[in-house]
């Protein structure tokens, strides 16, 4: 098969590209190198490689010549540095992938996988002793102030339990890159039904691994952690550490990609189906950044108490359904992957 895989020199889709090529598929690169992710053209670019913006409607269509799919990982992710970034997120995920479906709808290719993310639902599940399954709204930035992380209940002001989220959860944004992740998702959808195309999401939790940027504020917490290592620096764990995650290895979230393209092809055509692509194994922060900090031999992280508006306090995934249908299981273990991410190298990026 032969695959289109944008943003195929960043973090995860190298990793994809990868995982294509080990498993007798024909990965095609498109990316735009944009700064906040790599400075510089690979080392060694594959064979099929176009340095192009996926924004470039004339440059996707030759991108697409001879294409079976598409494994859309192109976006700008991450926080960033405040509100001001929302035009680029908007024009790099949204216009983005709307460009990308539309050469595809050009060019006949009707299959693709999204890199979709656990963003799209806000906070994650919870459940009050009283009052069953409930859904906190946005914490305040008063309590966040004052030390009070928890969500309490929106009916009794309960403390909550935090459980596994599932996908059919109602989607609730709480930044501008989450919002432009469920817009990816709904223009895939849009796309699959227009066009007879067939679409699988898969909404990645906290992707950690060899190859995350360093240095730079579009990147996940896991990049933080090790970068502040790699300057000999301690970890800064923000609120008290205790924010619960669902950190999976970008090998695992490689091999989940490759058996989602190989699946399409029996799928039902004109819809997107998302998929939790997660451990299933809940680690908080402070858990994470203290099995980092050991690997690497210092120094400990340290719990600062700082918080950002955008953050959720708890997330984490039920990837039964990705299990079920497409056979995936995550290999990498929380304590091998720290360890081996602990002595990894970090890509470079622009200042």
């Amino acid at each position: 098969m032969r695959v289109l895989v944008t943003g195929g020199a960043g973090f995860i889709g190298s990793h994809v590209v990868t995982a294509l090529t080990a498993a007798g598929h024909e990965p095609v690169v498109l990316d735009a190198l944009l700064p906040s992710a790599h400075p510089v053209a690979p080392p060694d670019p594959p064979a099929g490689w176009l340095h192009a913006d996926v924004r470039d409607r004339a440059a996707v269509v030759r991108a697409l010549a001879g294409v079976d799919a598409v494994c859309h990982q192109a976006a700008m992710v991450g926080l960033g540095t405040g509100f001001a970034d929302a035009p680029d997120y908007v024009s790099c995920n949204d216009l983005g992938t709307a460009t990308l479906l539309a050469a595809m709808a050009e060019t006949g290719v009707t299959a693709l996988v999204l890199a979709g993310s656990m963003v799209v639902y806000g906070e994650g599940r919870y459940d009050c002793p009283a009052h069953g399954r409930v859904a906190p709204g946005p914490r305040r930035e008063a309590d966040l102030a004052a030390g009070r992380f928890e969500p309490g209940c929106p009916r009794c002001a309960a403390p909550l339990v935090p459980g596994l989220i599932g996908e059919d959860a109602p989607a609730d944004p709480r930044n501008v890159y989450a919002v432009t992740k469920l817009t990816q998702e709904q223009l895939a959808a849009s796309w699959a039904r227009a066009t007879g195309g067939r679409a699988l999401a898969l909404r990645y939790h906290n992707v950690y691994g060899p190859g995350m940027p360093r240095d730079t504020p579009y990147a996940g917490v896991a990049s933080f952690f090790r970068s502040a290592l790699a300057r000999g620096e301690a970890p800064q764990v923000f609120e008290d550490g205790g924010q619960r995650r669902d950190f999976v290895h970008v090998r695992d979230v490689a091999r989940a990609n490759v058996l989602a393209l190989e699946a399409l092809s029996g799928r039902e055509p004109g819809g997107c189906r998302a998929l939790n692509t997660g451990s299933g194994e809940p680690h908080t922060v402070g858990e994470m950044a203290e099995a980092l900090a050991t690997a690497h031999g210092g120094p400990g992280p340290v719990v600062t108490g700082e918080y950002r508006l955008g953050d959720v306090r708890h997330i984490t995934a039920s990837s039964e359904r990705l299990r079920t249908e497409l056979g995936w299981r995550p290999e990498v273990t929380f304590d091998a992957g720290m360890a081996e991410f602990a002595g990894a190298g970090l890509r470079a990026v622009a200042s």
